[in-house]
């Protein structure tokens, strides 16, 4: 038989997802669960497609509709992930995936297709100029020896954060996350996702999913959702509050976390994606952490530009002072609505 493609039924997310982890390229976001989550919390259809032969899965492909008036009209693999992309077992495969999202990119008239990669690809696509980088970093079974491989200065900090009393504790309770992350990213001047997102979230990943939440006299200070997948920790959505700054509360947050994750059996730490030149990068290089480009590829429409959504974009630049300025619940009323297309 040939090469069958053929949209993911709900019987099929079990085959999809022992796919997803027999490959090496094989990431968190490419599970299956993402399709009813993004569905469901911002409302963009999804296109998830496997290709099969002989009756055996031999590639995937996830992918995403964003379309806002705000933000345009862009098949993506995949929103609000940092990785994405089809994953194939040999270039055929690959090509009839990617054959597949152009026919889709005509039909919906979209302007762009956007893959994810983490690692580079062999195509003749179009990729970004760097702008965003990941930080990926073995652990050990040890904690004194991760504490030790902690450069000296951000060290201090975490030892900062235990002196000052701050304890942690693993919930399953994403309102009081939502809550901490909503004033952190209104902080800079940025949408925050609704909260229901958080919780379909937790539901959609179970055991694999958790936050890690910092407290000052019971007060919560720090709070971020940590995603577990294979022997690696992302600790993806985190944020703080004011007293967190003053206290070294991320930094004691992000320490407890790398704690827990190798008492837990993860061999690596992925801090996620930052733009190159933001103090998220910074902080990440503090910890010890190297910076490895992304490989964000691109399929454009003719005369259409690569899409830029970020607050990088001079465009934004008197949006997000103003947004800094808004009242919290102000934020987090209109935000949702807005972040839905900036996945």
């Amino acid at each position: 038989m040939g090469l069958l493609l053929k949209p993911l039924e709900p019987m099929g997310a079990r085959a999809w997802d022992e796919f997803v982890r027999s490959r090496p390229d094989g990431t968190f976001f490419h599970l299956a669960a993402w399709r009813a989550v993004i569905e469901r919390a911002f409302g963009h259809p999804t296109h998830y497609l496997m290709a099969e032969q002989d009756g055996a899965v031999v590639g995937i492909l996830p992918l995403a509709h964003v379309k806002t008036l705000l933000f345009g009209n862009t098949l993506v693999s995949l929103p609000f992930c940092v990785y994405g992309g089809p994953l194939a077992v040999d270039a055929e495969t690959e090509a009839a995936l990617e054959s597949h999202a152009d026919a889709l990119m005509r039909s919906a008239r979209a302007r762009a297709i956007e893959f994810r990669h983490r690692d580079q690809a062999d195509t003749d696509w179009i990729e970004r100029p760097e702008l965003y980088v990941t930080f990926r970093k073995p652990i050990e079974a040890d904690a004194e020896k991760n504490l030790k491989a902690i450069p000296r200065k951000q060290r201090a900090m975490v030892r900062k954060g235990i002196q000052n009393g701050l304890v942690s504790i693993v919930t399953r309770e994403t309102d009081v996350l939502h809550r901490v992350y909503a004033e952190s990213v209104r902080n800079l001047g940025t949408p925050v996702f609704p909260r229901r997102y958080f919780r379909l979230l937790a539901e959609a990943f179970g055991g694999n999913c958790d936050v890690v939440l910092v407290s000052a006299h019971d007060r919560p200070i720090a709070a971020v959702m940590n995603f577990y997948y294979r022997d690696e920790v992302l600790p993806y959505y985190g944020g703080g509050t004011k007293e967190a700054r003053q206290r070294a509360g991320n930094d004691f947050m992000y320490w407890e976390v790398m704690r827990r994750a190798a008492a837990r059996g993860c061999r690596l730490f992925d801090f996620g994606r930052s733009k190159l030149g933001t103090g998220s990068y910074a902080f990440k290089r503090n910890w010890g952490f190297q910076p490895a480009p992304l490989h964000y590829r691109y399929k454009l429409e003719p005369g259409q530009a690569i899409p830029d959504h970020n607050p990088l974009n001079p465009k934004y630049r008197l949006f997000i002072a103003a947004w800094k300025r808004l009242p919290l619940p102000l934020a987090n009323t209109i935000g949702p609505h807005i972040v839905r297309g900036l996945g």
